[in-house]
């Protein structure tokens, strides 16, 4: 109740307009209430991105990748397709996130459970340009910051595409680049 009424305000008034008061009278709750789970406003917000990232990350985990470099389109369309349903389920905080300061949040927080879960991949990966050696961090930069602004594209467009479909735009344009220079390969 507290999340909700949280990301309803923010919609509303901004972030630093909002008071406790405001917090604890839209979740119908008292002040105590609010203070027995949080100690400020900075908590809540923090820890909202807790409650709403950890179910996509925990899809996002499954092990996609056969004999250690293929993916499995279909496999891939089903995670991509359940990611889009969750973002377009908390389309209200999904908007917050992606604007301002607050992508800088949800940008990292992609960015760490990538290199976290996928070690395997960018362990292995070495790309090389007229005797330049590309880090595996503007790599993943550059795939996260992709992402999110389709995310973004895609909240502001209203869903104007369905989740499959994005999915598959997704996966295009991750085939003929990203996964290509990562040595991955999409099988049918």
């Amino acid at each position: 109740m507290i999340f909700n009424a949280f990301i309803d305000l923010i919609e509303k008034k901004g972030f630093d307009n909002i008071t406790i008061q405001d917090i604890a009278d839209k979740a119908m709750i008292n002040r105590s209430t609010f203070y027995a789970h949080f100690k400020d406003k900075q908590d809540v917000y923090e820890q909202i991105f807790s409650f709403i990232l950890n179910p996509l990350f925990k899809k996002l985990e499954q092990d996609i990748l056969e004999d250690g470099s293929i993916i499995q389109k279909q496999k891939l369309v089903e995670l991509l397709t359940t990611a889009f349903l969750m973002i377009k389920e908390n389309k209200k905080f999904y908007l917050i996130a992606t604007e301002g300061r607050n992508n800088l949040i949800l940008t990292d927080a992609f960015s760490d459970f990538l290199r976290n879960h996928y070690t395997k991949i960018f362990a292995k990966l070495r790309i090389e340009e007229d005797d330049i050696v590309m880090p595996t961090d503007f790599i993943i930069s550059y795939m996260i910051s992709t992402f999110m602004g389709t995310i973004h594209w895609w909240l502001h467009s209203d869903f104007k595409l369905p989740p499959e479909h994005m999915a598959h735009l997704i996966i295009k344009l991750l085939h003929n680049g990203n996964l290509t220079v990562l040595g991955v390969k999409v099988k049918k």
